[in-house]
């Protein structure tokens, strides 16, 4: 299946660009997502999963709804789905 996958801020950086579309198996779930981008990129690894959860303050949404109050990393995935990443945001 194919995903869109949109990334934000330091991880747009360490993938070099906002938006892509890629496939990936069609029982893939956004943990399975999340860990091939670790191990794609070099700059992200670590920085999205611990511990197979997600990490803590890691936005992470499925078609605009964050995956937390779905199944988490769990969360099954199916073809056209948008997965989009944010890092965790601090300020004030």
């Amino acid at each position: 299946m194919e995903l869109d996958l949109r990334f934000f801020a330091t991880f747009r950086d360490a993938i070099g660009e906002k938006e892509r579309t890629q496939a990936f198996d069609d029982d893939a779930t956004v943990g399975d997502v999340l860990a091939s981008l670790e191990d794609e990129y070099d700059d992200l690894e670590g920085r999205l999963l611990e511990d197979g959860a997600i990490r803590p303050q890691l936005s992470v949404l499925k078609n605009g709804r964050d995956v937390v109050h779905m199944a988490g990393p769990e969360t099954g995935l199916e073809e056209g789905d948008t997965l989009s990443v944010f890092p965790p945001v601090a300020g004030g």
